[in-house]
């Protein structure tokens, strides 16, 4: 028998009920007869003996059943520790974070093949279905992060990236490892939820490709130690594919012989902020690699970026100016001769309120020409018809009715020096997101 009952019986057996009488004395040999009442008085101290005992022996039946689920409960095995946290971070997830964005168009052209450069520009009069975009990112563990971007079209599906990033490298440096865009010049490197207008810039389309100049490589980075912000980036890419390597493989890939024949990107990204309302952004781009002309000819591109922003942060208000321009001299061997011509664009957005924004854009391409500044004509095998200047002016306004949704109306008109009268455009698009998704760069 457990201890603990041993005492509780012990100490009931000692026990007197507090109420009863001192016993008499006992009772002699010659002692008078008994009272014949005493059978009676003495029957009520036995009921109430009886009730004493069935109550002890609740009382020790509970105690049993506690000692019981004690022991039961010393016996059992401590709980497993929680599993570490992907990353180490308090409150984070082992599931990645997922975000869907849809982006649908309404459109309207005068021309019967209009010249959109872009993968995701609205293309035929009517509906089109830009994309839907699936973002995942998560963090792998305390060395990685993974980051993909994942498109569905009504054709197909592609794996727009999919790289890792180096976590808490040393000498404030970083490594990007998979398919990526390069961080040439400042619209190359996002995605269409993150412009200012419907469509792709055709400098761009143009010079990079439909989808944006992006393949599978390396890229490391690191924050120089200058007073001011300045980030170097430099990363080694293929140099192959139709849509992303325009200006150099593209479609013609010749495979990799040398280290010469991967795409080389360099960036310069500078950070300036002139005051608490005003604020610089100025990058320097440089981009080479070889072309299908031959195997020694090479491509190279030559590119500047700027961003002007005005947010009064020192009143509360929600509304910004900024103004953005790129500009990117391309240079191309073929044989016998070297093609150049020069692609920019310059944008202005003004969000008036916190749900309202109105954006102007302007674009400018030249034709190719040679050494001795003729026209390229058939030299040029991207693009033979780009015989003359191309200027297209775009307007636009935005709604958001929250951060999740937006509404643009864009129109715009080509102006192109090989056409006869300008080609005009009319957008009316739609985008919603769902999910949880990254913040922008500035």
């Amino acid at each position: 028998m457990h201890p603990l009952l041993l005492a509780v019986l012990a100490g009931s057996a000692l026990a007197q009920d507090p109420g009863a009488p001192p016993s008499p004395p006992p009772a002699a040999t010659d002692a008078a007869a008994p009272d014949p009442a005493a059978p009676e008085a003495a029957a009520p101290d036995n009921e109430a003996l009886q009730a004493r005992v069935e109550e002890l022996e609740q009382q020790l039946a509970d105690l049993a059943l506690a000692i019981e689920l004690s022991s039961q409960a010393a016996a059992a095995p401590a709980p497993a520790a929680a599993p570490a946290l992907r990353g180490g971070g308090a409150g984070q997830s082992m599931n990645p974070d997922i975000a869907l964005i849809a982006d649908v168009a309404a459109a309207y052209f005068t021309a019967d093949e209009p010249l959109q450069t872009g993968g995701h520009d609205p293309t035929v009069d009517g509906f089109n279905l830009q994309q839907l975009e699936m973002s995942v990112q998560s963090t792998v563990d305390p060395y990685f992060k993974l980051d993909a971007n994942i498109v569905f079209s009504l054709y197909g599906v592609e794996v727009e990236e999919a790289y890792a990033t180096t976590l808490g490298l040393p000498l404030r440096s970083q490594l990007r490892i998979g398919q990526m865009l390069t961080r040439f010049g400042r619209l190359n490197n996002s995605h269409p939820h993150g412009w200012d207008f419907v469509d792709q810039t055709f400098v761009l389309g143009r010079v990079m490709g439909s989808e944006g100049n992006r393949g599978l490589g390396v890229e490391g980075s690191a924050l120089l130690p200058l007073p001011w912000y300045v980030e170097l980036v430099a990363s080694e890419t293929m140099a192959a594919g139709e849509a992303s390597a325009r200006s150099f493989y593209g479609a013609q890939d010749l495979g990799v012989q040398r280290l010469g024949d991967l795409q080389t990107t360099v960036a310069l990204k500078q950070f300036f902020p002139l005051s608490d309302d005003w604020s610089l952004f100025w990058g320097l781009s440089w981009a080479g690699g070889p072309n299908p002309t031959g195997r020694d000819n090479r491509s190279e591109l030559y590119g500047s970026d700027l961003y002007l922003k005005w947010r009064p942060i020192s009143r509360a208000s929600t509304g910004y100016v900024a103004l953005q321009a790129e500009g990117i001299h391309r240079r191309r061997q073929v044989p016998g001769d070297v093609l150049v011509d020069w692609n920019a664009y310059e944008q202005l957005t003004w969000r008036m309120a916190r749900r309202w924004a109105i954006a102007a854009r302007h674009e400018l391409g030249t034709a190719a020409t040679t050494q001795d500044g003729e026209l390229a004509g058939t030299l040029d095998t991207l693009d033979p018809e780009w015989t003359s200047t191309r200027q297209r002016i775009t307007a636009a306004t935005t709604f958001w009715p929250t951060e999740f949704s937006r509404l643009r109306l864009q129109g715009a008109t080509d102006l192109v020096g090989w056409r006869e009268e300008p080609d005009w455009s009319v957008f009316l698009a739609f985008e919603f997101s769902v999910g949880a998704h990254g913040a922008h760069a500035f």
